[in-house]
């Protein structure tokens, strides 16, 4: 977000009028990618050039600057970036916005202010799992009341999962499924500018053996920021420059990845030959517990192998949301013997943090072509 000192307009004719209130001395004028572009492999940031009275009665301005960085510098976004590209990406972002009428010098543009920020990465499943399983196991966790959000929006026939505030958003979805999704509508996938790849993903799309579950953390005001980076004893000034960062983009993501494992019950994930044996380990492993729990831990579990916790919270519908979320609570203090975790491909992904390129796939995307 540039204020009228960090920047100047040298052809406000390539914006267009989008609202305006002559009476407050008010109006905003924006700039954005058009489909045609993208689909031609353009790619430009959105502008937004917003003119008001400040309160010092003067007339000022300012230019919000929206893009995905790794689609300015490779097309698309399945590539990822590194701490080493972030003088290209500024000098490239530069030479764009000239193109676009607006002339910024490249030492402001590295430090100028980040008023919201998205930390993502894309997870390639190699252990089996696809997208669509590990989605169902995240929708388990009964995050909205653990992490106060407003709203948990299940779409795409399970493809995409996100928990929503006012000040940020966790999203996991389908990174190909998506792709497909917008080849039929722009308004039916998650990301915008999908137009920009799409030709990039054709030989995915059309001949899919690869499953990448991409998560996204959105970080939507520089309040939330400050608040997480002092959760996660990060101590830097929120500019381009110094949010430009694998390691704070680690971090951020693991933290939301342990928070939504906290709110997971392992109970879940514990399997076991028969009921009987079931029972018996959880009287063994919660010697501490009473009965009534022990059963009540037990029965859960019987219920979510015939039923999903979906259709289980339907059937309990006349219950209070409290009712259901003391449940799963109670849940989670449950012990039992080691189970292994349906995030561990995640995890492993985000504490290796290598970022992942599409020609690493080159190969295997070539065995499979000739072994269609």
């Amino acid at each position: 977000m540039l204020d009228k000192t960090m920047f100047w307009i040298t052809d406000v004719n390539l914006f267009q009028k989008e609202r305006q209130n002559a009476t407050r001395g008010y109006f905003t004028l924006v700039q954005n990618p058009s489909k045609s572009e993208l689909l031609n492999g353009i790619y430009q940031p959105r502008l937004t050039l917003t003119k008001r009275f400040n309160v010092s009665g003067v007339f000022g301005a300012t230019l919000s600057i929206e893009l995905s960085l790794p689609k300015l510098l490779y097309k698309n976004n399945f590539d990822e970036l590194q701490d080493g590209d972030f003088i290209t990406i500024a000098d490239l972002l530069r030479e764009v916005l000239k193109t676009m009428g607006v002339k910024i010098f490249t030492h402001v543009l590295i430090t100028a202010p980040v008023s919201a920020i998205h930390y993502s990465k894309n997870v390639p499943l190699t252990d089996g799992s696809t997208p669509h399983y590990l989605i169902s196991k995240i929708k388990e966790a009964n995050i909205s009341l653990a992490l106060d959000v407003n709203q948990t929006d299940y779409r795409n026939d399970g493809h995409s999962y996100k928990w929503h505030s006012n000040s940020y958003e966790v999203a996991f979805y389908d990174k190909i499924k998506d792709l497909e999704m917008a080849k039929k509508s722009d308004k039916r996938a998650i990301e915008k500018d999908n137009a920009l790849q799409l030709n990039l993903f054709d030989r995915i799309t059309e001949r899919k053996k690869l499953e990448v579950l991409r998560m996204e953390v959105r970080l939507n005001n520089r309040q939330k920021m400050k608040q997480l980076f002092k959760t996660l004893a990060i101590e830097k000034e929120l500019t381009f420059q110094n949010l430009f960062s694998q390691n704070i983009s680690q971090q951020v993501l693991l933290h939301y990845l342990s928070e939504l494992e906290k709110q997971r019950p392992k109970l879940l994930d514990y399997s076991v030959s028969n009921p009987k044996a079931l029972l018996a380990d959880l009287i063994i492993n919660n010697s501490k517990q009473k009965p009534l729990k022990i059963l009540q831990a037990f029965g859960l579990k019987q219920a979510l192998g015939t039923i999903t916790p979906r259709e289980l919270r339907a059937m309990f519908s006349k219950y209070t949301d409290r009712s259901w979320y003391r449940l799963f609570a109670e849940a989670k203090t449950i012990q039992l013997p080691i189970t292994k975790s349906p995030f561990d491909v995640v995890r492993k992904n985000l504490t290796s943090f290598e970022p992942l390129k599409l020609v690493d796939f080159q190969d295997e995307m070539i065995n499979n072509v000739k072994y269609n």
